[in-house]
């Protein structure tokens, strides 16, 4: 198998995560939701912007393969609460290991800045993500287990499994 680099983000990858990202949310909302809310041009506009902001934050994480971005994550923290928010690999790198291999660059990430807790939305009929997850030990938000269509999933830092 070929190694899966991770690295920051820079700005000359936004074209390619904006693409990645589109291509990745299709497999999750079409058939569920109308097309123009996540499949047209002002959407793309909106969510590259969105990706734009969190490279320059230094909030993102890409996995390289064959010099090919193949798997992105971000996360922010607001008010002291880190959320990751977005983990997409390229439907035609599934099961390869990198959506583990982003996983676990951002655990580290987050252990190192001294977080303790993560959270996450992820939506509700996305069910490969829910088990990608649970596999890695996050569980229902007891405070606020839904936000609209989506699950809120939290991770205790100290402990967590998926490593």
């Amino acid at each position: 198998m070929v190694p899966t680099e991770i690295r920051p983000a820079t700005a000359a990858d936004l074209d390619a995560i904006a693409l990645l990202h589109a291509e990745a949310r299709a497999t999750y909302y079409r058939g569920r939701i109308p097309d123009h809310l996540f499949d047209s041009p002002a959407e793309h506009a909106r969510t590259r912007d969105g990706w734009g902001r969190a490279i320059a934050r230094g909030d993102v994480l890409c996995a390289v393969r064959d010099g090919k971005i193949v798997g992105v994550a971000a996360h922010r923290s607001d008010d002291g609460v880190l959320t990751l928010t977005q983990l997409h690999v390229a439907p035609s790198h599934w099961r390869h290991g990198i959506g583990s291999a982003l996983h676990t660059a951002c655990l580290t990430a987050w252990r190192r800045a001294g977080a303790r807790t993560a959270r996450l939305e992820v939506y509700e009929h996305n069910t490969r993500a829910q088990a990608f997850y649970a596999a890695r030990g996050w569980t229902p938000d007891p405070d606020g287990p839904r936000a609209g269509a989506h699950l809120v999933l939290i991770l205790r830092l100290d402990g967590a499994a998926g490593e």
